[in-house]
């Protein structure tokens, strides 16, 4: 069954959208409620499984992390194995910060970081194009990011 939030529960997420570091007392009063009603909302929400907790947002190009390229893997599979050794060792690569599977033509999407072209050539060579399965492999190297938001129309 899906979780309907209602007025108060879209004020809520709105203002964590908005502020996730804010204390509760300050969200409490953003959304009009008192802070042990925001206590027992965000607790509900949780158990719903709307909240999935906190996490912090790093801005790898500020650590030195220059490039980032997203992968499209393509697999053979004729070896009914393929896609779990090819997860598997996917996930061993430390510079893969975000894997996706999907449905059509492409079967899987990494993205990769790397602190410079040097490093990136070198992670391609070593570690992406030795990985298990590979029928076609695509590499879009990104240049801006446009648009990057988790809000919903609440």
């Amino acid at each position: 069954m899906k979780f309907m939030p209602d007025m108060t529960d879209r004020r809520i997420l709105r203002q964590l959208l908005a502020d996730p570091a804010a204390p509760m007392a300050v969200l409490a009063e953003r959304a009009g409620i008192t802070p042990a009603s925001l206590w027992r909302r965000l607790e509900r929400l949780r158990e719903a499984g709307v909240l999935k907790g906190v996490q912090a947002r790093i801005d790898w190009r500020a650590m030195g992390w220059e490039v980032e390229v997203s992968l499209r893997f393509t697999l053979d599979k004729t070896n009914p194995r393929a896609f779990d050794e090819f997860l598997a060792a996917l996930r061993e690569v430390p510079e893969v910060i975000e894997i996706q599977s999907f449905l059509g033509s492409v079967d899987w999407r990494a993205s990769v970081i790397a602190r410079d072209m040097a490093h990136w050539q070198q992670v391609y060579r070593d570690r992406i194009l030795t990985l298990p399965h590979i029928a076609e492999l695509e590499a879009l190297m990104l240049i801006a990011t446009i648009k990057d938001s988790a809000e919903l129309p609440l």
